[in-house]
């Protein structure tokens, strides 16, 4: 039988680190190594997710942790101002980071690729682990050949820290790879209320809507001469990244360096 890859989740007191240990608890080949949190809270890890059986206990000394539990993994979908700092101390002790935490710059991915390398193991930032989302994506970047006029609107709850969500920058991305900068609109439009047009990224904008109640989505508007084309991805709830992670584990044990981008995963 092969051995169970050992995994620690920071922020595991927090409404998706609840859901990534109910994950790493049901997955066969996966073992919980270490639940992390910020605060001093102790509670029990096994009562936390609904498991009396569980046997770990939150921690809120990361490095500890990390040393102690004797991880291979780290999963981390904290916040972007700890993300990075937690990413660095993983890759310090040789443990590969999943990262499902956006604001990452190409600077900080170019240096943390480089670091991976040189110990030698595996990393992912995703901006979205979702599969649906993936797949929108890709097939935004597939139409944006065809239709070069269009924008992207993404909607998030109210306490969403960044804007655009990194869904939408990858989107984004992804597009530009195979689309000119193409500046949309008329030459001579002018914003009578500064910021109503969106963010501008290469030529299209970009719309974050921020609302209480609402979890994750996303919609890519096209159009030309007679026609628009609309991909939408709506996430209703945490559950629908898990899926995406498990994938995300797994991979990061069969490579080295810092992959950017989840959807390198997805056929």
């Amino acid at each position: 039988m092969e051995r169970k890859i050992r995994v620690a989740v920071t922020g595991a007191s927090g409404r998706m680190g609840r859901e990534v240990v109910k994950l790493v608890l049901t997955e066969p080949d996966f073992e919980l190594a270490a639940g992390v949190c910020r605060s001093s809270d102790s509670v029990d890890m096994g009562r936390l997710v609904g498991l009396d059986e569980c046997g770990i206990r939150l921690q809120n000394d990361l490095e500890l942790a990390l040393v102690e539990s004797r991880a291979d993994v780290m999963i981390d979908f904290t916040t972007p101002h700890v993300a990075l700092e937690n990413t660095n101390l993983a890759i310090k002790h040789g443990i590969r980071p999943v990262i499902g935490t956006s604001g990452f710059t190409l600077n900080d991915i170019d240096l943390l690729d480089k670091h991976c390398l040189e110990k030698g193991i595996g990393g992912l930032i995703a901006p979205n682990f979702s599969i649906g989302a993936i797949l929108m994506m890709r097939f935004a970047k597939q139409a944006a050949k065809y239709f070069p006029h269009l924008e992207i609107i993404e909607y998030h709850g109210d306490q969403k820290l960044d804007a655009p969500s990194g869904t939408a920058v990858k989107t984004a991305e992804m597009i530009s790879g195979v689309r000119e900068e193409l500046r949309q609109g008329n030459p001579q439009e002018e914003e009578t209320i500064e910021g109503s047009r969106g963010g501008y990224y290469n030529g299209f904008r970009i719309h974050s809507v921020r609302l209480p109640g609402i979890f994750a989505q996303q919609e890519v508007i096209m159009a030309s001469h007679g026609q628009a084309l609309k991909l939408r991805h709506d996430s209703y709830e945490r559950s629908a990244y898990m899926p995406g992670v498990a994938i995300g584990v797994r991979q990061v044990m069969t490579y080295t360096g810092m992959v950017y981008g989840f959807e390198q995963f997805i056929d």
